[in-house]
């Protein structure tokens, strides 16, 4: 059994997290601190028990990681003072607010033995486990260019912002979902061409994007906006041989906002008019159309691999030098805006 507590009693926590850990038998949540327990909104949970008192949680010798859902500008806090209790840490996105941050906080956990990752659960989002099926089947040929986007139309959030925050912008809180997932797939890329705007004039939020990732005679383009009436689709993949569209969104998180949770059998499943459409050449030089069926997503799979690594000490799927390496991109994305 792994033991858990969770610092952050918000909708990262309510929403993104123990929905998920609740299903999971060898998992147990012990203790939730909240730091305003006057401004709870979520139901507790029953044999839960919240606490005001910070230390209680970090001293209690039954907890061996704590999960921390708490704005980003204090997860280097927290996640050192975690780290300093000798307890394994998961972080909510975006992981730190440097890359320097993240490799200390690396590096102080490899002191202690302890594991420390990032909570990169879009990884385990159906239309991209889709998208690699798609990929590995080998249909569409040798990859030749892959476009993801993650668009919206609410324009009153960028203009409701007046001032530029580097680790509040478009990119940090919407990129480390896309770059992760390719960086997951493809790895390290040979280099990457950044379009980073502020629709909206200098002294604005970031609230577009459109990165360019070259692997070889590969593309990966990751663009995303909030002035979009109409999204474009989720992922194109076009290959020598073929393409593959899959137009909409993993649904887990629709699911999640209506309260439909994982402990029905179709959350976040697909029906038929969710399916991506498929399009290749065979070897005789016949078109071929189809429909390809969703792999069902599973956030809580981050808590699976977690687990592994954990209490049967297994390497970590989401990897120290992956998170380093899509801080400093993020980073650099923003490096010329104000």
């Amino acid at each position: 059994m792994l033991t858990i507590g969770y610092i952050g009693n918000g909708k990262s926590t309510n929403r993104y997290h123990l929905p998920f850990v609740l299903q999971r038998e060898n998992i147990k949540v012990k203790t939730i601190y909240r730091r305003s327990p006057e401004r709870d909104q979520w139901d507790h949970i029953a044999g839960v028990h919240y606490t005001s008192d910070l230390e209680e949680l970090l001293q209690d010798d039954e907890i061996q990681l704590i999960v921390i859902c708490t704005k980003y500008d204090s997860h280097f806090t927290y996640a050192k003072q975690v780290l300093a209790h000798n307890k394994h840490c998961l972080v909510e996105k975006p992981f730190m607010e440097t890359s320097e941050q993240a490799k200390e906080i690396f590096a102080l956990a490899k002191e202690k033995g302890l594991v420390v990752q990032a909570y990169q659960n879009r990884r385990f989002d159906s239309d991209f486990l889709t998208v690699q099926k798609v990929i590995e089947e080998g249909k569409i040929g040798d990859v030749l260019e892959m476009e993801m986007h993650f668009d919206y139309y609410r324009p009153y959030v960028p203009e409701g912002v007046h001032t530029f925050d580097p680790a509040a912008s478009f990119l940090y809180e919407h990129g480390c979902h896309t770059l992760d997932q390719v960086i997951s797939y493809f790895g390290k890329p040979d280099h990457v061409h950044y379009d980073v705007r502020q629709l909206l004039g200098e002294g604005r939020m970031n609230d577009y994007f459109d990165l360019d990732l070259y692997y070889g005679g590969i593309k990966v383009s990751v663009k995303s906006s909030y002035f979009r009436v109409k999204g474009r689709p989720s992922f194109i993949v076009h290959g020598n041989k073929g393409s593959f569209v899959k137009a909409t969104k993993d649904r887990q998180e629709e699911h999640l906002k209506v309260f439909y949770m994982p402990d029905n059998d179709d959350f976040g499943v697909d029906h038929l008019e969710h399916y991506g459409v498929l399009t290749y050449v065979d070897e005789a030089g016949t078109f071929h159309e189809e429909t390809v069926p969703t792999v069902n997503g599973d956030y809580g799979r981050v808590y699976d691999d977690l687990y592994e690594a954990v209490v049967n000490r297994k390497d970590k799927t989401i990897t120290d030098e992956e998170t380093v390496l899509q801080l400093e991109m993020l980073e650099t994305g923003v490096a010329n805006l104000k």
